[in-house]
């Protein structure tokens, strides 16, 4: 004859072996995809040292210098002159960081509203366009 007490631990221990068998399930599930993702990381990374080395294939000098030489009567390049390179710092500064003009109205020595160019002739005003990031050019490049 079971005792009640002997039911009760009896439905303890197989809520407890239910739990048990649950957490090593989704134990199981997140180690296979740890091996998955782990697997992508290495194909990538495989994939990233094969451009590489593609890379270093197609930007041989020699190389390159056989195809200016072939495609030369097509192409006309010239070598750049070093005074037609330029630093970062030379360059101009981007829209965004370029001050506002402190021209007023009195300094212009116009009514207000018009401005006015060097022959007397009102200078016209740009149509007004959508608002966007002058700085941002597209380059084509791939994110």
């Amino acid at each position: 004859m079971l005792r009640t007490f002997d039911l009760v631990l009896i439905g303890v221990m197989t809520a407890a072996a239910a739990v048990t068998y649950t957490i090593k399930h989704r134990a199981e599930l997140k180690f296979e995809e740890v091996r998955r993702l782990e697997a992508e990381i290495k194909l990538e990374k495989d994939t990233i040292d094969l451009l590489k080395a593609d890379w270093a294939l197609q930007s041989q000098p020699n190389r390159l210098e056989r195809l200016v030489n072939a495609y030369n009567s097509e192409l006309q390049l010239q070598p750049t002159d070093s005074t037609a390179l330029a630093h970062a710092r030379e360059l101009p500064m981007l829209k965004s960081q370029v001050p506002p003009p402190d021209v007023t109205e009195a300094k212009a020595g116009a009514k207000p509203g018009a401005s006015v160019a060097a022959k007397g002739q009102p200078i016209p005003k740009p149509a007004p366009r959508e608002v966007e990031d002058d700085d941002q050019i597209e380059t084509g490049a791939l994110e």
